[in-house]
């Protein structure tokens, strides 16, 4: 099951050895709806990254990593002071999901508000920061207002009646703390909030014949009207006072894949991001585009900056655009893998740059700013490995096979067929004589690649996932789906040694130092480990991925440590050693 939650014991044997520092986060979790927020402070945006919620300074890319979350989040809020953030999770079925609310100046966690079940749809702030609104996932399907002083529930209901479907969208009045509203499936209420009697009253807003599931909602600053956009593409405009629907449209020419977020100007107007990726400014009554632009993935974030001249816009294809309001034109400010990264790797003798895989893309980053250099896309091929020529020019992918490279050409010299399953992991020696494959045949194989033949089988009940060569050359480590690191002999296959590598789940990634001192793995417990080689002991972990993690490497130099996830993550992690 992806996401399992550590065993306690794993969790134990992390405390006592020293934390790595994480420096930077390549990602954003494009996916969870208006995930991406622009703090009042107008300096920073705020967006989930796995079971991370992430802090980054708009000029300066600094970020701040808020870690508290025991899976992945489904929703973040920010309280129109800018005090406080608020961000919930999913969990396993019958589980409870928690609420962090957070402070934002200090960074740290205030309180833990476990209530619900399963899952965190939304989340909501009173205008005067005096409550929270949460609303459950589909398993609990209950609305909770929540006292921020006190940190602690006020009262409960459920959120939709008896024979319509969930809510999964919430908001507060702009101007009331007594007054919220909540929609989704065939149902949208304006709640009322009573205080002395810790009760909260619902009204169902009449819309007629009309049915029509709800994705977002956004409520015009002086509270006289709520807009509500739904997947068949139209937009209901309600007003919160007479419960009654005051107009609808576009009539033709409907948002394709539904209008999943939406957002009131000041100044008069929506702004509308559509699930095609559309992103219009329009008014009622006819929500006829005035201004429109096209961008790369399905809208689920607009967040403004300031009254809205600036304003942020997120995708499901993990990109970030900044679109300035009069010329209506768009900047790519952060982009970065939306599918599992499968490889990592720095080019040979620099850690200035380095690449990753992912299903349909391979991409460069310039690793200090985090930027993208290079994307190539390659269509209908799947990339599971790359790896640099040792003169940096040229970029590898494929399947094993020698090829001799020339000038301008490339040929085939043999295709070394064996491993009866994939091949998880190539590794060259040094003098380029030989190099050894892992697969997940349960077979680790050295060839020599001047004869093209192979010297020697290590054969062990496991998948193997990752294979290093110790920098002497005489020995390799391997490690796969039995969670054991063991240290093989090249000469004659023999194993020396095994280490207990994890508690739970696959090791999928690990390399050497070029000293051969200290070697780092990752897998499927979400961790990154520093291992000493001689005494075979864990000296560091990290914690920050909420994926499985699919590959790491250390930098040339030892400066960094590179992680990559099936959650899309890049994680950059200081290396703790001074070589």
């Amino acid at each position: 099951m992806e996401n399992q939650i550590p065993p306690k014991a794993e969790v134990a044997e992390v405390a006592e050895v020293a934390e790595l520092e994480l420096e930077a986060a390549i990602g954003f979790n494009g996916h969870v709806p208006t995930g991406l927020k622009c703090h009042p402070d107008q300096e920073h945006l705020i967006f989930p990254l796995g079971c991370t919620v992430l802090i980054q300074a708009i000029n300066t890319q600094e970020q701040n990593f808020l870690h508290g979350h025991s899976n992945n989040v489904s929703c973040v809020a920010i309280s129109k002071s800018g005090l406080y953030l608020a961000s919930g999770q999913v969990t396993f079925m019958g589980f409870k999901a928690d609420i962090i609310l957070w402070d934002y100046k200090k960074r740290e966690l205030l309180a833990r508000l476990s209530l619900h079940k399963g899952k965190i749809e939304a989340l909501a702030f009173s205008p005067n920061d005096l409550y929270l609104v949460s609303l459950g996932g589909p398993d609990d399907g209950s609305v909770v207002v929540w006292n921020i002083a006190k940190r602690e529930a006020i009262c409960g209901s459920p959120a939709a009646g008896l024979n319509v479907g969930n809510a999964t969208t919430v908001i507060f009045s702009r101007c009331r703390d007594e007054m919220f509203v909540t929609a989704g499936n065939g149902t949208i209420r304006v709640w009322e909030l009573d205080l002395p009697n810790r009760k909260i009253w619902p009204t169902e807003c009449q819309t007629g014949q009309m049915k029509r599931i709800v994705m977002c909602i956004t409520i015009a600053v002086d509270d006289s009207f709520f807009y509500l956009g739904t997947t068949t593409g139209d937009i209901l405009k309600m007003n919160p006072r007479t419960k009654l629907l005051a107009d609808t449209g576009p009539a033709k020419d409907k948002f394709s894949l539904g209008v999943s977020t939406i957002k009131c100007l000041k100044m008069g107007g929506l702004l509308v991001g559509s699930g095609a990726g559309l992103l219009v400014f329009c008014k009622s009554p006819s929500y006829k585009p005035i201004k429109k632009i096209q961008l790369q993935g399905g809208i689920t974030s607009i967040t403004l900056r300031g009254e809205g001249h600036h304003f942020f816009v997120g995708t499901e294809e993990s990109h970030i655009y900044r679109v300035n309001f009069t010329d209506f034109k768009e900047t790519l400010i952060a982009t970065c893998h939306f599918e599992a990264v499968q490889d990592v790797v720095f080019p040979f003798g620099t850690a200035e740059l380095f690449a990753t895989c992912a299903k349909k893309d391979i991409r460069v980053w310039h690793t200090l700013s985090n930027r993208e250099l290079l994307r190539i896309t390659v269509p209908n091929m799947t990339c599971h490995g790359i790896d640099f020529m040792r003169d940096g020019k040229s970029i590898i992918s494929g399947n094993v096979r020698v090829w001799q490279i020339g000038c301008q050409t490339q040929k085939l010299e043999e295709a070394l067929k064996e491993h009866k399953s994939s091949v998880s992991c190539i590794r060259v020696k040094n003098s380029n004589l030989e190099c050894v494959t892992a697969s997940t045949d349960g077979t680790c194989i050295i060839w020599d690649l001047v004869r093209l033949r192979r010297n020697q089988m290590i054969l062990a009940n496991t998948l193997f996932q990752c294979v290093c060569y110790h920098p002497e050359e005489f020995q390799i480590i391997t490690s796969g789906t039995d969670r054991k690191i063991a240290y093989w002999e090249v000469f004659d296959g023999s194993v020396i040694r095994e280490l207990e590598g994890s508690l739970s789940g696959s090791i999928n990634g690990m390399d050497i130092t070029m000293e051969g001192v200290h070697f780092v793995t990752g897998g499927n417990d979400h961790l990154v480990k520093v291992w000493d080689y001689n005494g075979g002991e864990v000296t560091h972990v990290g914690v920050g991925h909420s994926g499985n993690i699919t590959r790491i490497r250390i930098s040339p130099g030892n400066q960094y440590i590179v992680s990559v996830s099936a959650d899309g993550a890049v994680l950059r992690w200081k290396y703790p050693f001074t070589s």
